[in-house]
């Protein structure tokens, strides 16, 4: 009887606790629009960016890649999953050969080590803009 009764009580309470038809029905609809890229960027919000907390050593993204064993860290992974022509991997996923394409500067490129590896957004951005 107890265990029924508290049952009845949650429903009650959630049941209270839900909009009206009456609320839900004056709600617009979210139309989906189509804008230009200038207009989109335009009516993004503006808020002040916040940087209480961030230290970039708290992210740990030169990690050991996929199969640690290997050798190969995040950097050399993405050299291998950008190479135009895949390199030949050596012992400590040491990378030899190879080509890859740049897209800043449409060239290609012989030697990993005149690639950058770079975040689509800097860290200190993502974390100014949470």
């Amino acid at each position: 009887m107890v265990i029924m009764m508290r049952a009845v009580m949650a429903a009650a309470a959630l049941a209270l606790s839900l909009p009206t038809t009456a609320h839900a029905a004056e709600q617009p609809a979210v139309v989906p629009q189509v804008l230009p890229m200038g207009a989109a960027v335009s009516a993004l919000p503006l808020a002040i960016e916040n940087r209480t907390g961030y230290q970039r050593t708290s992210f740990k993204h030169w990690n050991a890649g996929e199969i640690p064993a290997d050798g190969c860290n995040t950097r050399a992974e993405v050299l291998l999953s950008e190479a135009v022509e895949y390199p030949e991997i050596g012992p400590g996923c040491a990378l030899t050969g190879g080509v890859w394409w740049s897209y800043y500067d449409d060239t290609t490129v012989t030697e990993a080590s005149k690639l950058d590896i770079d975040h689509m957004v800097p860290l200190a951005e993502a974390w100014d803009s949470k």
